[in-house]
């Protein structure tokens, strides 16, 4: 017996003991009105306030053993939770399931019921078997029969990534965990515990709300038991699989760190830009094995690594890799951005060929759009304040207003010009208006900018020049990139909410609720503004510059001159966007050849 198992069982019983105890707790108002009863019967208890008493605790008992009976009837009977995965046949992988099938005899342990694939690094054991799986169509088969042996999930980036044999090594300890997972007790307290897990969710429903209060109780005072069990079958499961391929696993563990990079860096900067678009990558799997590989070759491991890729991939245990591929592609989808279950018209899925011209091209030109309509929204009414020198002075003249050709006299003239409609939008969006003279924005104020037919800072139609006059040193304190902060923020958020309206999200709750996994959190304003600037820069470097959008496997969208990606741009846009220099941006574009006067092409 392995060192782990009685440890494991032990905690199992403590686990077991406080579902005991919950029991004799909701029997003993009955057994009291047992007592009562019997002795009022036999005349031990005779006189008048007996009979009172039996009968308020013959309705307390009545009360608390209904209340009793309905909560251990949802513990029993409501659903735990079940990780989405896709479900991998026999006949879709019969080597790997002969696979595991060895790595379970070799251990002497039951094999797993079935196999599911994740689209995430890591791999676990899933107990299936529970009769509401059955009844609500979640499993069938073998792994929903009564008493069967749990499913065994495993991260799909493991089987583009790794070799078979490192697969079969990071395999061992999970598969060895069937046995002790067999064992009655430790079988019967996790039951409990997911019932109990399960009944919280039930209590957020109408009408059951008093049923998550008493499962948290429960859960309170198992779960410290609970986490030592699940170490001690942990332990186990180590410990029976010591003797499988324990050297190679050491190394393999090493590949389960690396894939877990990739695939957070594929993700993020990857799939994520496409999910925004409506479009998700139908090879995230097969994406992630370019990504380690540029990521090995960057980290100067290429050697090591790439001499490890001549050996059979353990994606080849699947008969149609590229089918699997794309399922748990449009899974990933749904789990970390909250995407419809299946393709559509507006949820189409996307070649890695074809992602610079129907990804990143779009992803440019829809926020150089948004950014030119901010800006359009943002300015001033025809009526601008008046300069110190009078309604007719310098700032009123036909210079100031048709805006000049020098950059300089350009951001005087957007400056002058969105100044008040900054002020108002940073009010509108909560944030405080910015002091000076210029800086009262009142309820007229911001009604005269959001009713602006035209812009009048100068400038005509969605050029570069545009956006680096209105940013360049705006009022001088930044007050127009606050404001198209503000206003970027405001719109992206509008469009969300709308695009979730479409989709009917927000109807599903607890574990049904998607996304399960957000990747990253809401980004700021200035991140907003920097990263549309830097689109429209992308924009006018392809029009008038013969650049060309590209996708790196661990950067994302980038920008191709010549066939080179230029990585120098990002901190010429911050200076831009936070300090309201515009000159190491002119001096980048002029080297370039990108004509900042230039219409560029939206959406």
């Amino acid at each position: 017996m392995e060192a782990g198992v009685p440890s494991a069982r032990s905690r199992a019983l403590a686990v077991l003991r406080v579902r005991s105890r919950a029991l004799a707790v909701a029997l003993l108002p009955a057994a009291v009105a047992v007592v009562l009863v019997a002795a009022r019967a036999t005349g031990r208890l005779a006189g008048e306030p007996w009979a009172a008493v039996t009968l308020v605790v013959c309705a307390v008992a009545a009360l608390v053993l209904l209340l009793g009976g309905i909560f251990a009837a949802v513990v029993l009977r409501a659903g735990p939770a079940v990780t989405p995965t896709v479900p991998l046949s026999e006949a879709a992988a019969p080597d790997l399931y002969r696979l595991v099938r060895d790595l379970a005899d070799r251990m002497d342990v039951p094999p797993p019921s079935a196999i599911a694939l994740t689209p995430d690094c890591d791999s676990w054991l899933e107990d299936r078997a529970h009769a509401a799986h059955r009844r609500g169509g979640i499993a069938g088969g073998p792994q929903s029969a009564p008493g069967a042996a749990p499913v065994l999930v495993i991260g799909s980036p493991f089987l583009w990534w790794m070799r078979v044999a490192e697969l079969r090594a990071v395999l061992a300890p999970v598969v060895a965990g069937t046995g002790p997972s067999a064992h009655p007790d430790i079988a019967d307290a996790r039951g409990f515990v997911r019932g109990l897990d399960a009944a919280v969710d039930v209590g957020g429903r109408r009408g059951l709300g008093w049923i998550a209060a008493p499962a948290r109780l429960l859960l309170r005072l198992c779960r410290t038991d609970a986490a030592e069990m699940e170490r001690g079958v942990a332990a186990a499961a180590s410990d029976r699989a010591q003797g499988v391929d324990y050297g190679l696993r050491i190394v393999a563990q090493e590949q389960v760190g690396l894939a877990y990079a990739g695939w957070d860096r594929l993700l993020t900067r990857v799939a994520l830009p496409a999910w925004r678009m409506g479009r998700w990558p139908a090879h995230l799997d097969a994406g992630v094995v370019s990504a380690l590989t540029e990521l090995s070759r960057r980290d100067r491991l290429a050697e090591g690594f790439t001499s490890r890729l001549g050996e059979r991939p353990a994606c080849d245990l699947l008969e149609q890799p590229g089918v699997i591929d794309e399922a748990t592609s449009l899974l990933a989808a749904r789990l970390f951005h909250g995407g419809p279950a299946e393709a559509g018209p507006d949820w189409s899925p996307v070649e890695w060929a074809a992602y610079p011209e129907e990804v990143v091209d779009r992803k440019w030109r829809a926020e150089a759009a948004r950014l030119h309509a901010a800006l359009d929204a943002l300015a001033g009414p025809e009526s601008l304040p008046a300069e110190p020198g009078g309604p007719h002075g310098p700032a009123a003249g036909p210079t100031a207003s048709a805006g000049s050709a020098s950059p300089a006299g350009a951001g005087s003239a957007a400056t002058a010009a969105v100044a008040p409609a900054a002020a108002a939008a940073a009010g509108a969006a909560g944030s405080p208006a910015p002091s000076g003279p210029s800086g009262a924005a009142g309820p007229a104020t911001i009604e005269a900018a959001d009713a602006a037919p035209h812009a009048v800072d100068g400038f005509a139609g969605p050029t570069l020049e545009r956006v680096l006059g209105c940013l360049a040193n705006a009022s001088g304190e930044g007050a127009l990139g606050e404001a198209l902060a503000g206003r970027l923020s405001a719109d992206l958020a509008r469009e969300e909410r709308a695009a979730d309206t479409a989709a009917g999200a927000g109807k599903a709750r607890g574990a049904d609720a998607v996304p399960l996994f957000p990747l990253q959190p809401p980004r700021s304003g200035r991140d907003l503004l920097a990263d549309h600037v830097t689109a429209m820069v992308c924009c006018a470097a392809v029009d008038s510059a013969g650049a060309a959008p590209g996708m790196d496997w661990l950067d994302g969208p980038v920008l191709l001159v010549g066939g080179d990606r230029r990585s120098d741009l990002a901190p010429r846009v911050l200076c831009l966007v936070e300090d309201g220099d515009p000159a190491p941006l002119r001096e980048w574009l002029s080297a370039l050849g990108v004509r900042t006067e230039k219409p560029v092409r939206l959406v």
